[in-house]
């Protein structure tokens, strides 16, 4: 973690940019775009040069005693993250939406560990982003079991290229809400069980398209016209809400309820995001695969950020630093530097309290949640 006081030089100029602005921004700065696509250019070029000293698979300390729930467990870098966090002993709860083919997957896994050791400890729970009465209930049942949660993977995202803009049953761009809202609310709610399961994490796949996001709090469905909306702005937009809103929860949760906040980028990953790419594109993209993770290569940062023992510490350190981002891990597993606009205080405040309204959360959830009290939200069983 010898990198934070780079971080901090190097962030130090944005933060004085960022304090000399006066007028409300209403898109990035063409800079801030034009680094941003650098930065996405230089990790699919480098990332394998710059990651060429970890192994493939990772390996895993001892987690017999954690328990840790994956969201999108059922394809791509979250499948290899359910199964190597369960080969490595932990107790993992698979929460995808398409349950039957969760359980052919544990089949399958049980079958190839057969003699190697004891079973497999997994389990599925149906889990509809999309929903948020279903992230509410999701919570709900898991709380009511008492029982402790170490590590939360919120790993499901969409990136629906080129794709025209759509809108979930609840009212919200279907990339904020997967992406964001309801990842956000899911973190929120299983703070009690999270708390039991101190010291804990909570661990949010992210993505260096965050550096060309925007978020208008007042607009994040970009509904407004003041944005045109493509499948990029509403992807990049929803990882930079995802980066902000973590930011302020990573200072909200004192240091004694023991919860970490880490925001990860699994690199330029070969996924199922290619089957929404148009044809010629598709093409392209499997011409490079010396560029490219394959999905257990682009589930390392997530497994190192969720079980590597200094990630609690680093986070300490942040908040005793008073830094302004929450612990962000690169491709290479090391830390870096969130955007630019990812230090942004005053919007992702702004982002913080749009969201909990959006998810029908109290504003002061945290804090009540913390003192063990129980609170309302607008879905699930518990709704009003």
């Amino acid at each position: 973690m010898a990198k934070l006081e780079e971080m901090k030089d190097a962030a130090h100029s944005e933060e004085e940019k960022e304090a000399k602005q006066q007028l409300k921004k209403a898109a990035l700065g063409w800079m801030e775009w034009l680094r941003g696509w650098f930065y996405l250019v230089y990790e699919m070029l480098f990332q394998r040069i710059l990651a060429s000293h970890l192994l493939n698979p990772m390996p895993l300390p001892p987690i017999n005693d954690l328990t840790c729930i994956v969201t999108g467990s059922t394809s791509g870098i979250g499948c290899e993250i359910a199964r190597q966090l369960a080969e490595a002993g932990a107790h993992v709860v698979m929460a995808v939406r398409n349950t039957n083919r969760a359980q052919e997957l544990i089949r399958k896994w049980q079958e190839d560990w057969s003699g190697k050791g004891l079973p497999l400890n997994i389990e599925v729970m149906e889990l509809d982003l999309l929903s948020l009465d279903s992230v509410a209930r999701f919570a709900e049942a898991w709380n009511a079991r008492m029982a402790p949660l170490h590590v939360l993977i919120n790993n499901a995202g969409i990136f629906s290229i080129g794709e025209p803009q759509k809108f979930s049953k609840d009212g919200y761009e279907e990339h904020m809400q997967v992406n964001h809202l309801a990842p956000a609310m899911l973190s929120i709610l299983l703070l009690p069980s999270l708390i039991r399961g101190s010291p804990s994490r909570i661990i949010n796949v992210n993505s260096t398209m965050h550096y060309v996001g925007f978020v208008d709090p007042e607009d994040m469905n970009v509904v407004s016209g003041k944005r045109k909306y493509t499948s990029v702005v509403g992807y990049g937009g929803s990882k930079l809400a995802q980066v902000m809103f973590s930011s302020v929860l990573h200072k909200r949760l004192p240091a004694e309820a023991g919860i970490s906040v880490v925001c990860n980028t699994p690199g330029i990953v070969l996924t199922n995001v290619a089957r929404d790419l148009p044809q010629f594109l598709q093409v392209g993209y499997r011409l490079i695969p010396y560029f490219i993770f394959n999905a257990e290569e682009g589930s390392r940062s997530t497994l190192f950020a969720a079980t590597d023992p200094q990630i609690s510490e680093y986070c300490e350190m942040l908040k005793a630093d008073d830094w302004p981002v929450c612990a962000y891990i690169s491709h290479d597993c090391r830390p870096t530097n969130a955007s630019e606009e990812a230090h942004n205080v005053e919007t992702s405040s702004k982002v913080w309290e749009k969201t909990l309204e959006l998810v029908g959360l109290p504003s002061d959830a945290v804090e009540r949640l913390i003192e063990g009290e129980e609170i309302k939200c607008r879905y699930g069983n518990s709704q009003e």
